[in-house]
């Protein structure tokens, strides 16, 4: 894309060709904060949506954190330019207790949490968003900064469940993902609509902030944003192209529990003919289905194959680790996966459980993450 291009309003025909695929649904939660990006898919989707005989109904929300003084003041703005566009619109505050470390994680599964509550009230599935390129190259450096994984560097997609946790069902829509911000910028700034910059947005306090100041001077060196994003690309498609193989390896494998009750990943010797990438890949899948505690974090299985290979190596017949509630072990020569025993809690742990979950009782969960890192 010329460079032109690249800051040139985004087009009504441009427009229509990123919401084609939403034209059929019922209807649509658009989550619009006031900001240019989200504001930009409010006035393109009125406008889209203006040009059809039937469609999705339309539902703009915008999430009171209640962290700034103007937050209230800004909403109402996004409601008055709702209205001039024809669109319904809900302010949901973020009420309670806010917490003094990880705010951004937790305003960030707040804001998940009561777009979900308004799209079920609605009864509406789909939950629209504003991220673009640029949020794209951004998730990619943050990833990368903290050493995830390949499916991590794959960072955001199209479609996605919404990423907190209570919301099954419920799809998260980012039609700009593949769109400059710039260019929604200068949609704005031909249609005479103003927006809200949200001063967080440059607070170094946050790693996303300082992320953000960084990108003119690695754009400099060659990593832009249109790099970036790309870079995404090519590592979905890897990661996809790995899920393939390890689902192809597994459906081959006989369906085997071992006399425990375990169920048997493999013989060792087999297992130790993997690729790495692979055998992490089907033991992860193993562990999680026999498992209590959901996904596996990518470092502690590393850690956890690794210790198995060892074991393997040094000839141990017998060997076992737990991991996300399943219990990994070696008998009779394979790897066996079954689910792990209860923990036994300390004495008094379970006082001190109820207080901390009394004292955090008004805060929103942190963020689950959908992509493993």
């Amino acid at each position: 894309m010329a460079d032109a291009d690249a800051v040139a309003p985004l087009s009504e025909v441009e427009a229509a060709a990123l919401f084609a695929d939403l034209a059929d649904l019922p209807g649509l939660l658009l989550a619009v904060s006031g900001g240019p990006d989200s504001t930009a898919l409010l006035f393109l989707m009125a406008r889209w949506r203006g040009t059809l005989r039937t469609g999705p109904d339309l539902l703009a929300a915008t999430v009171d954190h209640g962290l700034r003084p103007q937050s209230r003041q800004e909403a109402a703005a996004v409601g008055d330019l709702a209205a001039r566009l024809g669109v319904p619109h809900r302010t949901l505050v973020w009420r309670g207790e806010k917490p003094r470390t990880g705010l951004q994680e937790a305003a960030r599964a707040a804001r998940y949490q009561l777009l979900a509550q308004a799209a079920r009230r609605a009864g509406m599935r789909h939950i629209v968003t504003a991220h673009t390129r640029d949020d794209q190259a951004e998730t990619v450096l943050f990833r990368l900064a903290r050493g995830s994984g390949i499916a991590g560097l794959a960072g955001m997609t199209r479609i996605a469940p919404v990423p907190v946790a209570g919301t099954g069902g419920l799809t998260l829509v980012r039609p700009f993902l593949n769109v400059a911000k710039a260019r929604l910028v200068a949609t704005l700034e031909r249609a005479g609509i103003p927006y809200i910059e949200d001063p967080s947005n440059r607070d170094p306090r946050f790693a996303r902030a300082r992320l953000r100041a960084a990108m003119p001077l690695l754009a400099a060196e060659g990593l832009d944003a249109e790099k970036l994003s790309r870079a995404a690309d090519r590592a979905r498609r890897a990661d996809a192209a790995l899920d393939w193989a390890a689902a192809e390896v597994m459906h081959r494998l006989p369906s085997e529990r071992s006399p425990g009750g375990g169920r048997v990943v493999a013989s060792l010797l087999e297992f130790r003919s993997w690729p790495a990438e692979i055998a992490l890949r089907i033991l992860r899948r193993h562990i999680e289905a026999e498992g209590s505690e959901g996904p596996v974090e990518l470092g502690k299985l590393e850690a956890l194959l690794a210790a198995l290979q060892t074991a393997a190596e040094t000839g141990q017949k017998r060997w076992r680790r737990t991991l996300a509630g399943a219990a990994v072990s070696l008998v009779g020569g394979k790897v066996v996966v079954d689910p792990a025993p209860p923990r036994r809690r300390p004495k008094g742990a379970k006082a001190r459980g109820l207080r901390a979950a009394a004292a955090a009782s008004n805060v929103s969960p942190a963020l689950r993450r959908i992509i493993r890192t």
